[in-house]
């Protein structure tokens, strides 16, 4: 199922791992530094899954190389020490990160001063990450509390053409020329809703309760909800996670991506092809949501016969599959409602209808979560809820992504 297309990054995927593991700090006996045993006690706590970024969401003026941007992530957990990963995944030149520093967030777009901390590679306050590669900073004692935001700045070199990002942000960036990484605020910055280069961020877990990972598509990614203020859903599931005793030690890792599908590549490679990446080689995975198939609907032909329903269950078999190899336990969601958006056709809702139906019945999954049920109209079943329709009757809003968060049951993850 992997097209030549996906190539250069998935076998670029060596090289990173070998990178990750030359940027980490020497291990001293007795020196009370971390166990490089016990690599699973890095969890995500954050994460963007990196594409190619298109030509109409590219880096405004004054562009990357020679200016500082400045991103901010919200977490899910928290933890005393932290590190970056950045990923150069899709470029085909190198990417030069001349400084970088993380804070936590003041006013938009500024920092709190006292709390910056400067982040380096192998010691070093540069790195360079060769094309489809990656670069993990050195741990940084700096404590973080669990659904708080940080802000990383970045002073970027030599930059690829090709960037790596993640334009489906929900959240605003800050870009200014010059070596800014520790100023208090860019008050000459150009402002945008992407993330570039950006792939995720760690917390030492000293008892790792695990993550969960949610492959998805524009709806995971939040489309439809408030900037800057992490309102998509599995946001507000690390809101009940944390809220609950039992779960407050897990992990939330977001790998939506817009427009993504799960038998093609379209904005960013297929669900797929990407799984390795996203989810398989993170650490300590121990659940995935799988929540995809919309666009894989919404794009083939309006009259399309049961192939296409077909085909997607063979992707969930599949995707099932892998993971179980990873003893990873797999949920799958029901696809919601897209009647009168512009994907809606009497073909494709019959073909939904059948992969919920898989879904719902076949057993093959390890649980299911009915966002269908959740989030339609229970007078006309083909069409999301009005109080949960961002509007193009396809995404949701605020209020939509809080009831499917509400949809999850808790009692799986522990």
């Amino acid at each position: 199922m992997i097209t030549p297309s996906h190539r250069r990054w998935r076998i670029a995927e060596p090289l990173a791992l070998l990178l990750a593991l030359n940027f980490a700090p020497p291990i001293l006996a007795g020196s009370g530094a971390l166990d490089a045993a016990a690599p699973e006690h890095w969890e995500p706590t954050w994460g963007a899954a990196p594409q190619l970024t298109e030509p109409k969401n590219l880096p405004p003026a004054p562009g990357l190389a020679g200016s500082t941007l400045r991103q901010t992530v919200h977490l899910s957990i928290g933890g005393d020490r932290l590190r970056v990963r950045f990923s150069n995944a899709f470029g085909t030149g190198p990417v030069t990160i001349a400084a970088a520093a993380i804070a936590a967030p003041g006013a938009p777009g500024a920092i709190q001063p006292a709390s910056s901390r400067p982040l380096t590679f192998g010691g070093k306050t540069a790195v360079t990450i060769t094309p489809g590669a990656l670069a993990v900073s050195d741990p940084v004692d700096f404590a973080v509390r669990p659904r708080s935001d940080l802000t990383i700045s970045t002073f970027f070199g030599e930059v690829s053409r090709e960037i790596t990002g993640h334009p489906g942000a929900r959240c605003t960036s800050y870009l200014q020329q010059g070596e800014l990484v520790s100023a208090p605020s860019l008050p000459g910055a150009v402002t945008m809703e992407h993330w570039y280069l950006l792939a995720g961020v760690e917390v030492w877990a000293g008892h790792p309760a695990g993550v969960l990972a949610i492959l998805g598509d524009s709806i995971t990614d939040g489309r439809g909800s408030t900037t800057d203020r992490n309102r998509r859903w599995p946001d507000d599931l690390a809101r009940r996670l944390q809220a609950d005793a039992r779960t407050a030690g897990i992990g939330v890792l977001n790998q939506g991506i817009g427009g993504n599908r799960l038998l093609h590549d379209g904005l960013g490679p297929s669900a797929l092809a990407r799984l390795d990446r996203d989810v398989l080689e993170q650490n300590n995975v121990r659940w995935l949501i799988v929540f995809e198939g919309v666009n894989d609907l919404g794009t083939a032909p309006r009259d399309q016969g049961g192939e296409v329903a077909r085909q997607i269950i063979a992707a969930y078999e599949e995707i099932i599959r892998r993971a179980h190899v990873r003893q990873i336990r797999v949920f799958g969601a029901t696809i919601t409602p897209f009647g009168k958006s512009f994907y809606d056709s009497p073909a494709r809702e019959a073909n939904r209808t059948a992969v919920n139906r898989w879904i719902r019945t076949s057993g093959r999954f390890d649980g299911v979560i009915d966002f269908d049920a959740a989030a339609r109209d229970p007078a006309e079943p083909t069409r999301l809820a009005p109080a949960v329709d961002s509007g193009d009757h396809l995404h949701l809003s605020d209020q939509g992504y809080e009831v499917l968060a509400g949809a999850v049951s808790l009692d799986w993850w522990h």
